[in-house]
Order: structure tokens, then C-alpha cells, then sequence
């Protein structure tokens, strides 16, 4: 039986005349990070707004934790919302102090975590400076100290890594899965297909306020079938893998690309017909990426009801 830590049932939203969300349902199992995904304007911040208890919908329910009322449960919940709310000229130890105590710590518990999360951030050494005077990445990162601080049993994260380069956006993903480890439940909004697939055990995709693909990541990508090709190639010629038979869409970088193919694409007359074209040092068949799939579902389902779950229509 299904550990639920949030369930949404038929949530609808309307915002004067634009309809955010048309009857969305969602689940996310205990234990795992979920990736909720969609174009701009999809409806998943608002999905987030709704779990969270901030914002009410106009028809359907959401339970957290099995309660009606998400607001009951804030000190188990741990939120990053999209737009940052720091206090500008405060201190930034005394600011996660502060925000630690608001989420139900001790005060000199607090004080002491605020510290421990600077020295894990590498800030310690701007434990005084105040808060506006941090580069945006910093600010993120003291942002997502303060939702995690507490130790919350839920974790509901929107577009975290914007702002952080590279390397804080690895040292970010890292701690989230040490919060994942402890067993929180990680539910992650983000454009950046490369980290929830690296990351989800679960996935949601939706499209004009409706879910269009909802499951397990693995059992989802496996249900497409090997589809895509990984290769790598060396030609003179510029469009050699222009009009390729059974090839849907091509992702070429010049010396490497990802084609993705038609359900029943013949992949040795594909190859065959590479090697007339240029030199093969590489010609894998794979599992489709995720991004391959979210182009699909978004362009194929752009308007229309439909939802597939677990990968199957």
C-alpha cells in the first residue's frame, strides 16, 4: 500500500480569467524526490501554492502527511519558494537563527545549526556580513539552508538552482540527497531536465494545468522502448544526418548527436545508411532522455486531457 505524504484530487484554480489548473491529480510517496515539470505557466507553482496551504482552489483537495489542512503541518514542511524573501540587512547567522526559530526550533539550537549550515556552505567567514551584501548564489544557498535547517519531513523546492553555477549547483543537489538519505521527501520544480533525471524517483509532468505523464521514472523511460541513438561521427560534409529514415528529431553538436526514432525505426538500415554518409566511431541504441520525452508529451498532448500513468496511455 502507497505511503502518501501528499495526495491532490481534482485541483482547480482559476486566476480571473486564466485557468491555472483543471482538475490536476497528484501523489507523492514517501521517501523519494519527485520532480514536478512543465513549461512556464503549466500550473506547478500553483500546484506548489496549493499543497503548501498558502493559496485555496476553487474545487478539489489536497492532503499532506493525510491532513486537510496543509497549514497544520508547516513544522514538518521545509519551502523554497521561487521568489527569494530574505531580509535584506540582516545578518546572515542571525537571519538563519531567526528563521529556524520561526520553524519551531529552540533558539540555541538554532543559533548552533545556523552555524554548522554556514561552515557545510562555505559562508562561515560571512556569518556577520549582512544579507544584501551576498551575491545572489550565496543568497540561494542561505535560502536553502533555512528551509532544510529544521530537518523538515517534507522538503518542496521551486527552481532551486537558479542563480548557482556549476559547482553550487552540484554542492546543492548533493545536500539534497543527504536531506533524501534521512529520509525527507524531496518535491523538486525545476526546468533543468538533466538534474531531475539525475535525481527523481517519480516524475509529474503538466501541461495547461493538466497532468500528462505521472510515475516512476524508470518504469516511465522503459515503456518507450530503446528509441533514441547515441553517436558520434566524423564527415566533411555539413547535413549528413539531415533526412535520416525513421529519425523524428536530431540533436547534432558536429562530432556527436542524439537522434531520437520512430517507434518501430529499422536501427541497422539506420546505421547502414550512416556509414554511406560519414564515419561511425559510435552508434549506441538507448533508453529515451527525459527531455526527449517531455518534448513528445508537451507537443503531443499541448490542448488535450490526456494522462499517462506509469508510462502507459
Amino acid at each position: 500500500m502507497k505511503n502518501l505524504i501528499i495526495e491532490c484530487r481534482g485541483l482547480t484554480k482559476s486566476f480571473s480569467r486564466h485557468r491555472a489548473l483543471n482538475g490536476l491529480d497528484l501523489e507523492v510517496e514517501n521517501s523519494q524526490v519527485f520532480g514536478l515539470l512543465g513549461p512556464n505557466g503549466s500550473g506547478k507553482t500553483t500546484t506548489i501554492r496549493i499543497t503548501l496551504g498558502i493559496i485555496n482552489p476553487d474545487a478539489g483537495k489536497v492532503l499532506v502527511f493525510g491532513d486537510g489542512n496543509p497549514l497544520s503541518q508547516r513544522s514538518r514542511i521545509g519551502y523554497l519558494p521561487e521568489e527569494r524573501g530574505l531580509y535584506p540587512r540582516m545578518k546572515v547567522r542571525e537571519q538563519l537563527a531567526f528563521l529556524g526559530a520561526i520553524r519551531g526550533l529552540d533558539y540555541r539550537e538554532s543559533n548552533r545549526r545556523a552555524g554548522e549550515w554556514l561552515a557545510k556552505l562555505g559562508l562561515e567567514d560571512r556569518a556577520e556580513a549582512r544579507t544584501n551584501e551576498l551575491s545572489k548564489g550565496m543568497q540561494q544557498k542561505i535560502q536553502f539552508a533555512s528551509a532544510v535547517m529544521h530537518e523538515p519531513e517534507l522538503i518542496v523546492l521551486d527552481e532551486p538552482f537558479t542563480g548557482l553555477d556549476p559547482v553550487n549547483a552540484r554542492m546543492l543537489k548533493s545536500m539534497l540527497l543527504e536531506q533524501r538519505d534521512r529520509g525527507a521527501t524531496i518535491v523538486l520544480s525545476t526546468h533543468r531536465m538533466e538534474e531531475v533525471e539525475a535525481m527523481c524517483d517519480s516524475i509529474a509532468l503538466v501541461h495547461q494545468g493538466k497532468r500528462v505523464l505521472h510515475g516512476r521514472l524508470s518504469q516511465i523511460k522503459s515503456s518507450y522502448g530503446r528509441n533514441s541513438v547515441s553517436l558520434e561521427y566524423r564527415s566533411g560534409s555539413a547535413g549528413c544526418l539531415e533526412g535520416l529514415p525513421g529519425v523524428i528529431r536530431v540533436n547534432d553538436s558536429g562530432r556527436s548527436a542524439r537522434l531520437q526514432l520512430e517507434k518501430k525505426a529499422d536501427t541497422q538500415a539506420l546505421l547502414q545508411e550512416l556509414l554511406k554518409r560519414a564515419v561511425i566511431d559510435s552508434f549506441v541504441v538507448e533508453e529515451p532522455c527525459l527531455e526527449e520525452i517531455y518534448l513528445e508529451k508537451v507537443g503531443a498532448h499541448a490542448g488535450m486531457g490526456g494522462d499517462v500513468q506509469q508510462g502507459r496511455a
